[in-house]
């Protein structure tokens, strides 16, 4: 749900900062217009790696950038067609308010990734995505 700057400035909880026209795309938490989130393309290839396994190869990553009960590190998603090694599924879900409900990704009884397989309309651009824990991979990007 796209929120206009205008009808944000009506809000007199909402940080100014997050105000700006610049955050008039953002992807806002219906429930409290400070938790925004911003999808952009990667312009580069990205390669995921567990060790020396190559796990995701692709040029048509997603980085996702939030802002909620703090300013959180930028997350690299690679789509589902990209991975290249098979991940088993982890017994466990979280809901995020502006993404949806994350089920999680195992490689050899580890956990390591997470996805929204069904996420919220808002969010629709992470369908079929996959991110990392960035303390168990080393991401690449570029050549």
């Amino acid at each position: 749900m796209l929120i206009s700057s205008e009808q944000i400035k009506a809000q007199p909880t909402v940080d100014p900062t997050l105000a700006s026209p610049a955050f008039d795309t953002a992807i806002r938490n219906p429930a409290n217009a400070n938790h925004v989130m911003v999808i952009k393309a990667v312009p580069r290839r990205i390669r995921v790696y567990r060790n020396e396994t190559l796990l995701a190869d692709t040029t048509d990553a997603k980085r996702v950038f939030e802002i909620g009960r703090s300013v959180y590190d930028p997350v690299v998603y690679v789509p589902e067609a990209d991975l290249c090694v098979a991940f088993d599924p982890i017994d466990r879900s979280t809901h995020c308010p502006v993404k949806g409900d994350a089920g999680y990704a195992g490689l050899n009884g580890e956990e390591i990734a997470w996805t929204y397989s069904v996420p919220l309309e808002i969010a629709k651009d992470l369908h079929g995505l996959y991110a990392f824990w960035p303390d168990k991979v080393r991401i690449v990007e570029g050549e």
